[in-house]
């Protein structure tokens, strides 16, 4: 794709980077192909390469960011599926990011968005805060049909009927490693998750210690910044990532790390992109978001490396795996937790149209209710086609989005954990 920016405009990096990312673009449309918003609404500037022709007038003319911009880019989920079908390594994520800092910056969204959207972004990064909401959020779903905006009603559907207390596990501490230690790694304990299912990250730190590894979960280490990050709040962002990158730096100092495991998928592909987001920062700090980036591993990986065994008898379920799209087309990561769940003895089956959202996607459920709720009564439909037991995941956003049909939705370590001598995960 022909750009026209000037050498001044080149001279800001963003717009260097979203020059080269727009320029690797052959026009070819094999993105509309795997894009959900393009297969539900069928209108070009809901597909990748639409967005993409709007995000380049937008940049090039260097004017503020229209309505028209604002409407198709929010629509976009950010599944990245588009990445894992271009054939010529668009890097749509950083485009599309930077086109939502660049829109955040030049485009007066009106009073009830703007309050909205502060207001997730604030609330949500901090477990505290976010317990306390969720609470007043429960005593409210019996009024929900009397609230205005779907927005509203849409939140409080997704609020659990009742919030789980802290985990024993929550704050900073290290957990040892049972028998000899192999590792020693960092757990993001994270946000939303520690509050809306606190047993992930229970299961994780029971898994890998039994399997040799010390888990740390440091101190000042939080939200990884991800929520804010997708919706365009680019300096919240850049201080919740700092400050997980100066924990576990820290870390590194007093004895070391192996690895930053990684148990929420989103998690996972924004503290592997630190690297890339701390660019342009003063060599010292940009070396350490590399190192960081560097070292992060969705759990599935880790125990994939250090050799996962089960000790129980195969529990004869099958399981339908939702592939997250943070993980199959963020992380690029398909088989690692096919495999585990396979060898932990579930027969594993693979919905059609997998590649395909279900409509979490961090905010996005809240913040476009309409098209999350078709995408997920999609999903939903073809995951019953498998005749499943349970579904397995390995996002904490997705199992939120799926939980309420009937079915059991399971975190994957949380099987597998059961399957190595932890307890039976809630439901199954």
């Amino acid at each position: 794709m022909q750009t026209h920016f000037t050498e001044a405009q080149l001279a800001d990096p963003d717009t260097a980077v979203a020059n080269q990312v727009l320029r690797s673009c052959v026009h070819c449309g094999l993105c509309t192909a795997t894009c959900p918003t393009f297969q539900l609404l069928g209108d070009e500037l809901d597909s990748p390469r639409g967005r993409i022709y709007l995000i380049k007038d937008m940049l090039e003319t260097n004017r503020p960011a229209t309505e028209e911009v604002v409407v198709h880019i929010d629509r976009c989920l950010s599944c990245l599926s588009c990445m894992t079908t271009c054939p010529s390594g668009v890097n749509y994520m950083h485009l599309v990011d930077h086109a939502r800092a660049y829109i955040e910056r030049t485009y007066r969204r009106p009073i009830f968005e703007r309050l909205l959207r502060g207001t997730l972004g604030w609330i949500i990064p901090r477990p505290w805060l976010f317990r306390l909401a969720l609470t007043g959020a429960g005593l409210a779903r019996p009024l929900a049909s009397l609230m205005p905006g779907k927005r509203l009603k849409a939140m409080l559907a997704l609020a659990p009927k009742s919030v789980p207390g802290p985990d024993a596990n929550d704050g900073p501490r290290v957990h040892a490693a049972r028998g000899t230690k192999k590792l020693r790694v960092a757990l993001l304990a994270g946000c939303a998750q520690q509050v809306l299912a606190p047993e992930i990250n229970a299961a994780t730190i029971r898994l890998l210690t039994r399997l040799g590894c010390e888990v740390v979960v440091a101190e000042g280490a939080g939200c990884c910044g991800s929520l804010n990050h997708h919706m365009g709040q680019h300096t919240p962002a850049m201080t919740l990532a700092w400050a997980n990158i100066e924990a576990w730096s820290r870390e590194i100092d007093k004895g070391g790390l192996d690895a930053v495991v990684i148990n929420a998928s989103g998690c996972g592909t924004t503290v592997k992109d630190y690297g890339f987001m701390f660019r342009t920062e003063p060599k010292t700090i940009r070396e350490k978001a590399e190192r960081i980036a560097g070292l992060a591993v969705d759990v599935t990986e880790l125990l994939t490396r250090i050799d996962y065994s089960p000790t129980r008898a195969k529990p004869g379920l099958t399981v339908a795996y939702h592939s997250a799209c943070s993980l199959q087309h963020g992380q690029q990561i398909t088989n690692e937790p096919k495999a585990l769940l396979r060898k932990a003895g579930f027969r594993v089956v693979e919905p059609p149209e997998g590649h395909l959202c279900c409509g979490s996607a961090g905010t996005y459920n809240m913040l476009q209710p309409d098209i999350a709720t078709r995408l997920r009564t999609r999903k939903l439909r073809n995951i019953a086609k498998t005749k499943p037991d349970l579904i397995a995941a390995g996002n904490i956003g997705c199992i939120t989005q799926l939980s309420g049909d009937g079915l059991p939705v399971v975190h994957t370590v949380a099987l597998l954990d059961w399957m190595a001598g932890g307890p039976r995960p809630e439901g199954v």
